[in-house]
């Protein structure tokens, strides 16, 4: 690897768990014969200045190592170039990793794959000038994405599902305008999630079929639903069994424009701005390094 590989690292991912990750993985990359550079920024947008100089510096990979926000902030990097992303998973979701089939790997695993496993090409969906490569949340989800971020307490799941169920709470229908590849509907529903991946908060299936490198977005509606029938589906939506409720609709679109009022939406954890949201599956984007 003549140009080496950039291990971008968020320190504060999984409650500080991806600081020992990084150690680890870097220690097993070296241990291969890499020479690593490790990236630390103070904050997101440093990160992203430390990823984009590192990309255009030429190095062989682009490693992320924490959850999905340091994750988004590679592939904002890597997305049109020829260098290849890798995962160290090591946040709370770990929804990128999952769609990669590294989820679950220990740091010396994903190291392996990062040195040995083999290259996928796959798709990226563009919000404007923000990338996104797991799931939009654009309704009762992006609420409880955002509660969960203003709390610091309790950590890991439990701060989500506490979170799930204050937004449950204030349950209200709201009224989206939905556009699929030019075709435009009205209607009132309690969440749209927009997928180039078919999972976002930990292994939730929001849109279970859906597949990174098939050129289309995968949209899941769920319409007007009381809360106490959405406290049934929900728990449904980790197998990917929600589809099967009459009051849940899926569709497939290359462009997907999403307007709601009063919501802040998120993708791959991190919140967009303005609306309408124009959502466009890029076919190809992105090269990212896979189990082989």
């Amino acid at each position: 690897m003549s140009g080496g590989i950039a291990l971008l690292v968020n320190p504060a991912s999984g409650g500080g768990q991806a600081r020992d990750a990084a150690r680890r993985a870097a220690r097993s990359l070296r241990a291969g014969g890499a020479v690593v550079d490790e990236l630390v920024g103070c904050d997101a947008a440093e990160s992203a200045e430390l990823a984009r100089r590192a990309v255009h510096a030429g190095v062989d990979a682009l490693v992320a190592c924490g959850g999905d926000g340091i994750a988004n902030i590679a592939l904002r990097a890597v997305v049109g170039t020829s260098t290849p992303m890798g995962l160290v998973p090591a946040g709370t979701g770990n929804d990128y990793a999952r769609m990669l089939g590294i989820h679950g790997s220990d740091p010396e695993t994903a190291a392996r794959v990062v040195l040995d496993g083999g290259t996928r090409v796959i798709d990226a969906a563009r919000c404007g000038d923000r990338w996104f490569g797991t799931v939009l949340a654009g309704g009762f989800d992006a609420r409880v994405n955002e509660r969960t971020n203003r709390m610091s307490w309790p950590r890991g799941k439990w701060r989500y599902n506490l979170a799930v169920l204050a937004e449950l709470a204030r349950l209200r229908p709201l009224d989206y305008v939905l556009e699929l590849d030019g075709e435009r509907r009205h209607t009132r529903a309690v969440l749209v999630a927009v997928g180039n991946g078919p999972s976002y908060g930990g292994g939730m299936r929001i849109c279970p079929d859906a597949v990174p490198d098939d050129g289309l977005l995968d949209v899941t509606v769920i319409g007007q639903v009381a809360a106490r029938r959405l406290i049934r589906v929900l728990p449904t939506v980790y197998s990917g069994k929600h589809v099967e409720y009459s009051q849940v609709s899926t569709f497939r679109a290359r462009r997907v424009s999403l307007s709601v009022p009063g919501v802040t939406a998120y993708a791959d954890g991190e919140p967009l701005a303005g609306a309408p949201l124009d959502v466009e599956c890029v076919p190809r984007a992105v090269d990212v390094l896979v189990p082989g």
